[in-house]
């Protein structure tokens, strides 16, 4: 039953006032070509049971489950969620999508997002971060946009082809349509970018890496900051596992002037997919220019601590050429949760748990390596890897996919060069169990 909450007399009103005869009227400037004419090819309705049962079906049609077990980040990970992170994220104080922008009626979800922003600060080592972004790919593309503001009249940035595909495909669609042209940096032997060639570029905005990157390889960051710097441009360090900051040195203490990324493994459940969470900060001088909303901390008239959007220059807010993205919402619920996880966990909890992932994915390399698999990249890892096989590592992988073990990516898809290699992802959820029957099956 549809809920039409206008009667006929307020839609007649309304034309009226707006000049239409009828509601047709008001898409009367769609050509005929882009409209669709034929009937809708919808199935008949269902009750709800009927629907439930439909939804289940469609749901056993997949190959892969929940009660598999997922050894492949690339880009999504599985971490356990803590309960306290669950009880509090369903509270009303806290449970909605958006940045609230009456601060006198949400003070409890404006607070959340402040203490949200002041973790990921710390985490990050940035001096600001906004309140969220849609996820690690829409915030890496918006870093690109922000580079290129501040280059002012610069044209180009470039980026890693170690750089997560989907981050890479997302800002070459957001960039395609304008005049800047994004360069493409290989990767070397050992798995880090190749930045040699950047001597020889000109008007370059910013250069972007990833680190822990794509293959799960980590970074030079430190060095990457200094050659980036020396060529006048910024550097934006991207990221799809934030619990590797843990352990690693920040970015921010690295050099890094913008960093963005993926914070999915910071409360959210895979989903099959979504929602993610995009994290986004920088440094001060940069704050004008940074895409979303901050909430700031201030006195209300009776000199009481409260909480406000400080910054928020979106074209809804300003002026559309002066506005810094278009981004109509942020991932409110998704930060919000983000930030329990961190306060759950605290710093010492974080550095635990990222040791126990690193642990973790080195008893599994050195499992397989074992049993003759080959590291295929060698510069150090964090919870990734990409190991070759001595023989057709596709019928083992089809008798633990049998098992319930997704054991690993095949790259070819994403990366034709690296057919036959494959990326596996480890975290604490892991058994060592399962990791060993991986290394059983490659040895069989």
């Amino acid at each position: 039953m549809r809920y039409l909450p206008h009667t006929q007399e307020d839609i007649t009103a309304m034309l009226q006032v707006t000049g239409n005869k009828s509601l047709e009227d008001l898409f009367s400037g769609i050509p005929d070509s882009c409209r669709m004419t034929n009937e809708w090819q919808l199935p008949e309705p269902k009750t709800e049971w009927e629907l439930n049962d439909h939804m289940q079906a469609i749901a056993q049609t997949m190959k892969v489950d929940q009660n598999f077990k997922v050894l492949i980040g690339a880009g999504s990970n599985h971490h356990h969620i803590p309960e306290t992170v669950k009880a509090l994220m369903s509270r009303s104080e806290f449970l909605t999508a958006y940045t609230p922008y009456q601060p006198e009626m949400a003070q409890g979800t404006l607070q959340g997002i402040f203490e949200y922003q002041t973790l990921t600060a710390r985490l990050l080592g940035m001096d600001v971060v906004n309140a969220s972004m849609y996820d690690g790919a829409s915030a890496f593309a918006e870093a690109l946009l922000m580079g290129l503001r501040i280059g002012k009249k610069k044209t180009k940035v470039a980026v890693s082809a170690a750089i997560h595909p989907h981050y890479r495909a997302t800002a070459a669609a957001y960039l395609h349509p304008t005049e800047f042209e994004l360069i493409e940096l290989p990767y070397l032997e050992d798995g880090r970018t190749d930045l040699s060639g950047l001597s020889g570029l000109q008007d370059v905005a910013a250069v972007a890496l990833q680190s822990p990157n794509f293959f799960g390889v980590i970074e030079d960051l430190a060095g990457a900051a200094q050659a980036i710097h020396e060529q006048q441009a910024l550097f934006i360090t991207c990221f799809s596992e934030p619990l590797a900051y843990g352990l690693l040195k920040n970015p921010g203490k690295c050099g890094a002037d913008i960093v963005c990324g993926e914070g999915q493994s910071f409360g959210l459940a895979r989903s099959f997919g979504g929602p993610g969470l995009g994290m986004f900060g920088c440094r001060q001088p940069f704050t004008r220019n940074l895409p979303g909303r901050l909430v700031g901390e201030t006195k209300d008239l009776d000199g009481k601590r409260g909480y406000v959007l400080t910054l928020a220059t979106r074209e809804q807010h300003i002026r559309r050429e002066k506005a810094t993205s278009n981004i109509c919402s942020n991932q409110g619920i998704c930060a919000m949760t983000a930030g329990m996880y961190m306060a759950s966990l605290g710093g010492t909890g974080l550095r635990e748990l990222s040791r126990l992932n690193y642990d973790k994915a080195q008893y599994l390399k050195n499992a397989l390596i074992a049993r003759g698999a080959r590291l295929f990249f060698e510069a150090p890892i964090f919870n990734e890897f990409v190991v070759e096989f001595p023989h057709d590592f596709q019928p083992a992988h089809q008798r633990l996919l049998e098992q319930g073990i997704v054991a690993g990516l095949e790259l070819s898809k994403l990366y034709p060069e690296l057919k036959g290699r494959y990326l596996f992802g480890i975290t604490e959820t892991t058994s060592r169990q399962d990791m060993d029957r991986v290394a059983d099956e490659v040895q069989s």
